[in-house]
């Protein structure tokens, strides 16, 4: 994790050095960013929520900086879009900014190039220069100023801070580029704390060959879907996969074809599913997969499709094609229901499916034994 309080003191440090010649003939500014005032902030960005994130850069930094208007976006680094999370805008600006728009906006400019942009007349400006076309949102202030904060965490730009309109009608100081400075390392680092934090509990709950939710996840999941039942109403139905004839492919071929395998019917099954429905891997060769609200006749049907969707994509391997099959088993439970009995229930019909000769669908029935 990133220590926020030694960012703050290492880049008031470094930036009260730069600046201290500017500071002392600029009476205006004089001490107007006291230790006691940031420090509260440091604090809140030592957070593992992006709302209270927002809510610094919204409420606090505006406050501080002098600034009327904000906005905050973080990057999905895999799309390169950058997503509205939080505004004090009273006209509508961009959900969602693309990172590879051409020609690119004074937020993009500024992201690709992860430097400070502080601007005392957008009009002037033209370092970079921005197409008539993306300086309609002049209108909306009531001045020239503004600043675009790239948000940087180890050298990776992880979200855009914008600021605009100075409350006292005067350009940004140097004093006020120190505090940007700070403030979007400050921001950079607790976002990328967040990131880290999400990324680790991801990992917790995910199986790492298939990305498939893990057994232990299956079952806290299970769990709560059955207290929702139960305040609600509802049944769920679950199938349990069974990959046929795993342990002839690691024989003949390795585990790496093993492995393949399974990745290979992960896919398989997750095509066949809802968002709203969770798989996870239960363990070895075997997958378990909730589906809430469902009938245990739409859940067969589901079940049947991924049963055909293995058998007809065999897989390749060293220019081998191997046949691959899966045995499946479904069942169907009102919210009164045990999960550990849920499990054994639903393992008997896929037992069933193994014994009636695999590649095969087979239901439990709560009324008789399978």
């Amino acid at each position: 994790m990133y220590t926020l309080r030694l960012l703050w003191e290492q880049t008031l440090t470094n930036d009260t050095e730069k600046h201290d010649q500017t500071k002392a003939s600029d009476a205006r500014t004089d001490n107007k960013y006291r230790l006691d005032d940031i420090t509260p902030i440091v604090k809140q960005l030592n957070s593992m929520e992006i709302a209270t994130i927002a809510d610094v850069c919204i409420n606090n930094i505006p406050e501080i900086i002098g600034v009327k208007f904000a906005s905050f976006y973080c990057l999905d680094e895999v799309s390169g879009i950058l997503h509205l999370e939080k505004n004090n805008q009273p006209f509508v600006i961009n959900n969602i900014v693309s990172l590879n728009q051409n020609p690119p906006t004074l937020m993009v400019s500024a992201a690709l190039s992860k430097e400070l942009m502080v601007i005392n007349d957008i009009e002037k400006f033209d370092q970079p220069n921005i197409e008539n076309v993306h300086r309609s949102f002049v209108k909306n202030y009531t001045s020239g100023r503004c600043v675009v904060a790239p948000l940087v965490c180890h050298g990776r730009v992880v979200g855009v801070l914008n600021l605009a309109d100075k409350l006292d009608g005067e350009d940004f100081s140097d004093e006020d580029v120190v505090a940007l400075e700070l403030f979007r390392q400050l921001i950079g680092a607790a976002i990328g704390n967040l990131k880290l934090f999400e990324k680790t509990q991801r990992q917790a709950q995910t199986d790492g060959l298939t990305g498939m939710l893990n057994h232990m996840t299956f079952y806290e999941i299970l769990e709560a879907e059955l207290k929702r039942s139960q305040r609600y109403g509802g049944q769920l139905s679950i199938i349990m996969a069974d990959v046929d004839n795993l342990k002839p492919i690691n024989d003949k071929f390795g585990h790496k074809a093993g492995d393949l395998t399974i990745r290979q019917v992960s896919r398989k099954i997750k095509a066949c599913i809802r968002q709203i429905d969770i798989a996870a891997r239960y363990g070895g060769d075997e997958f378990s997969i909730i589906l809430p609200n469902t009938s245990i006749e739409d859940a067969t049907v589901v079940a049947e499709r991924m049963v055909k969707m293995v058998a007809d994509t065999p897989m390749m391997w060293e220019e081998n094609e191997i046949s691959l099959s899966i045995s499946v088993g479904v069942g169907q439970y009102n919210a009164d229901t045990f999960t550990g009995d849920i499990a054994k229930a639903t393992d008997k019909a896929l037992y069933a499916a193994k014994q009636a000769g695999k590649n095969t669908v087979k239901v439990f029935d709560a009324t008789s034994a399978v």
